[in-house]
């Protein structure tokens, strides 16, 4: 794009880079905010059809605009602060939790080559950024000045540091077997990798553990049921966000949102191909499919699961999460780092005699 902008237009270097990012970044946040839209309501709809309801059905065809409503409604209410909260910071923890949710996005292959930023680092990348989001919720419950948002927050921070041990050990297994943390690198070495048959990770008997472990985390760490214990009405209000109204709300709303569809497409992408078809055969015309669509299609199988989690599983205790995460998730990872990491000793490098 930046030869476009420097060659056709005619730009100098400098402001033709300039001006491809400004678009790339567009290109890529604009969408990601229309889709937290549509998936808010598919969310809400499949939850409607598991409990025998019809969920959103009136405002505009199928109710399809019932997210852009209620959009519109909390942009039009008053920003109410607390008298006695920390206004800077009570202001600053939504912003950082929603901007910490698009920042990710930067490296993520959308298709072979469409990339705003192939880092080489990128999976390290993610997993820096993604940590960020903790201090918004942190910084939201503490300077609401109020106990159960307070309570929440602190829920949050051991939460999150809680899956994010057993999920850098599961990213861990996925760099050793494709030798790099760029995830483009990624996907591609994910090729015919099971009998030249299957693309993904998670058809090999060693990592499929990995990718299940990985999925159950990503629900922890996106605070989502069963594991939405900062947000435990019957026990928190609405945890970390109850002091707070209107487009600050929605900012968390945003963010929360933003997180699950990038969990769902880093599911996709370290353990079931990514872009690829799931199949690496020409039997059947897989690759004639644009990548895009492939991504997508897998982005929404793992939201339908997300969501299919949240309307039947009910709620963990406290002691119960922090239970799975560190007495079941950390030595799971762990040992299977072992194991990953011996099997390619034995393979690709060889013991000496």
């Amino acid at each position: 794009m930046t030869d476009f902008f420097q060659n056709i237009v005619g730009l100098p270097f400098e402001w033709a880079w300039f001006v491809a990012t400004i678009v790339g970044i567009l290109v890529i946040a604009l969408p990601l905010m229309l889709a937290v839209a549509m998936i808010i309501y598919a969310d809400r709809k499949i939850w409607a059809a598991m409990a025998l309801r019809r969920g959103p059905n009136v405002v505009g065809p199928l109710g399809l605009l019932q997210s852009f409503a209620d959009g519109l409604k909390v942009f039009l209410q008053e920003t109410i602060i607390p008298s006695s909260a920390n206004k800077g910071l009570f202001l600053l923890g939504p912003i950082i939790t929603f901007t910490v949710a698009l920042i990710v996005w930067a490296v993520i292959p959308f298709q072979a080559g469409v990339v705003l930023s192939n880092i080489n680092l990128g999976l390290l990348y993610i997993l820096a950024a993604s940590s960020l989001g903790v201090y918004g919720i942190i910084l939201a419950g503490w300077s609401s000045n109020s106990k159960y948002p307070f309570y929440s927050a602190i829920r949050a921070a051991a939460q999150m540091v809680s899956y994010e041990v057993a999920i850098g050990f599961v990213l861990i297994s996925v760099v050793l077997w494709a030798g790099t943390f760029n995830l483009s690198g990624i996907v591609e070495a994910q090729q015919g990798h099971v009998l030249g048959l299957f693309n993904g990770f998670g058809f090999n008997p060693l990592l499929f553990p990995m990718a299940v472990v990985f999925l159950i985390s990503a629900l922890a760490e996106t605070a989502r049921a069963p594991f939405d214990l900062t947000e435990a009405e019957s026990e928190l209000v609405a945890g970390y966000q109850t002091e707070y109204s209107s487009m600050a709300f929605a900012l968390f709303w945003l963010g929360e949102y933003a997180n699950v569809i990038l969990m769902c497409t880093l599911n996709a992408v370290l353990f079931w191909g990514g872009y690829l078809p799931p199949m690496n055969i020409d039997l059947i015309p897989w690759f004639d499919i644009p990548g895009i669509i492939w991504l997508f299609a897998k982005i929404l199988f793992f939201f339908f699961v997300f969501s299919w989690v949240k309307a039947t599983v009910p709620r963990y205790r406290y002691d119960q999460l922090m239970r799975l995460g560190w007495k079941i998730f950390l030595p799971m990872s762990l040992i299977f780092v072992f194991l990953v990491s011996g099997y390619l000793m034995l393979t690709r490098v060889g013991v000496p005699a």
